[in-house]
């Protein structure tokens, strides 16, 4: 039987709902968005942050109920039962790791207050997600806590963690234009003898293109709204000032090194010097640095002392914007023609392929060719939310932070289908045939006041 049901700001329609799931730390819906789309419903959803929480109010029809901690420390756990528990989870330290086993090792952190829903609830299948610093070296051992807690309640997951980002899918699978690398864990629930079993359990997912998909062939301006369109333009276009400082750096790149490949390494204006300037007990990656740039001046002295006695020995720009990081590769040298990202390490420019992470709205991707940054809606698009998302009319410093904090729609649905993919025989029949489904699209906004 097919239902329509109205949810905030969409109506789904789906043969009636496939699985439920819970939203844990759920900013603005991400993951909310993506289960949807498979057939979910969601149950329960829980968000600390009100600013983020009013958002997904408006757009999911749900007010999330708020700190999980209160609901889950208690001799009873409040969310109700669900099939697929999801949460893009805050990661602290686990200051009792090593020294003791399963849960009691992540008491005090929010982590244990996700496992205290497992243990109550026991869903089916489990799948979190974090930043890509969870899988380096110096979290082995939360990694460790994290594998061995959950196998602890029955859950199958794998030791290695899988890594991810949407500029790895094409279009047609869910992809989007954007470097998001983030680390996701997925679990089936399987009793825990069999769980401690998938020690040699491999990665879901590797941080490579799908097969047949060239990352390069994005083109970031099939995303982006024409100008025309863009109420406020003014809003997102560069100041005068900072036109005029890409301005001092696009002459630079069109005089050095004529004739040969502009440099990958960070480019210094304070360090375009020769000999080389090395202070005692530099670190040894910036006395490199400093020897490279040293190097560039040699080759280039007379093209760059020409440059830096006409903009003044670049005195009049912050430290930060008298950087440069070339990383546009082949591309012919316009800064125009890039992306570029105004960095507390310098300005960097790359390729019109893809985007780096969206982030805070003071690193927020700029259009070379269109001179200016990118808008809330046009970054909401790169992280798969519906075109109708709305953030009614809030600080659009809170919506890049919001939409800089969240999970890429795509990514998460990719994710669950390969984990059904693989746990088939262990999983319920109608949480398989909803996960391998292609995503309905989200459609009808009711818009309210």
């Amino acid at each position: 039987m097919t239902v329509s049901e109205p949810r905030g700001n969409f109506e789904l329609v789906f043969e009636e709902p496939a699985f439920d799931f819970a939203d844990a730390f759920a900013g603005i819906g991400g993951f909310h968005a993506a289960l949807s789309s498979l057939g979910g419903r969601c149950i329960w959803a829980s968000e600390i942050d009100e600013t983020a929480a009013r958002v997904y109010a408006r757009n999911w029809g749900m007010m999330p109920t708020g700190d999980i901690r209160p609901q889950t420390e208690g001799k009873k756990v409040s969310v109700p039962g669900h099939d697929i528990f999801a949460g893009g989870f805050p990661c602290q330290p686990f200051s009792k790791s090593g020294f003791q086993r399963g849960m009691s090792e992540t008491r005090g952190t929010l982590f244990w207050n996700i496992l205290r829903v497992l243990e109550d609830r026991r869903p089916a299948v489990v799948v979190l997600e974090n930043v890509r610093n969870l899988a380096g070296p110096r979290q082995r051992e939360t990694w460790e806590t994290i594998v061995r807690s959950l196998r602890d309640l029955g859950y199958r997951v794998s030791s290695e963690p899988s890594v991810f980002s949407p500029h790895l899918l094409p279009p047609e699978a869910g992809g989007a234009p954007q470097v998001r690398e983030r680390v996701f864990i997925t679990g089936t629930h399987v009793g825990r003898k069999v769980a401690r079993q998938a020690a040699d359990l491999p990665p879901l997912l590797t941080p490579t293109p799908l097969p047949g998909w060239n990352p390069l062939d994005w083109r970031i301006d099939d995303y982006l709204d024409d100008d025309e369109t863009i109420s406020s333009l003014h809003r997102y276009e560069l100041s005068n000032d900072e036109v005029a400082m890409i301005e001092i750096w696009n002459e630079f790149i069109g005089v050095v090194d004529r004739g040969r490949p502009l440099p990958g390494f960070p480019i210094w204006a304070d360090a375009l010097t020769y000999p080389a300037v090395i202070p005692a007990n530099t670190p040894a990656w910036k006395a490199n640095f400093l020897r490279k740039n040293a190097d560039l001046f040699r080759r280039n002295e007379r093209a760059i002392t020409r440059w830096f006695d006409k903009h003044e020995g670049l005195q009049h720009l912050a430290p930060s914007r008298r950087k440069l990081e070339w990383q546009a590769q082949d591309t012919e040298r316009n800064l125009w023609n890039c992306v570029l990202h105004f960095r507390p390490s310098g300005i960097r420019a790359k390729r019109p392929t893809y985007l780096p992470a969206l982030v805070a709205i003071t690193q927020t991707s700029i259009i070379g060719p269109r001179r200016r940054r990118i808008t809330p809606r046009e970054a909401a698009r790169l992280q798969g939310l519906p075109e109708w998302f709305d953030f009614n009319g809030q600080r659009e410093a809170e919506s890049y932070k919001q939409l800089g904090n969240g999970v890429n729609v795509g990514v998460v649905q990719h994710v669950l289908r390969s984990h059904a993919e693989r746990d088939a025989n262990d999983l319920p029949e109608h949480i398989v045939s909803a996960l391998l489904k292609p995503p309905v699209e989200l459609s009808n906004p009711t818009m309210r006041d």
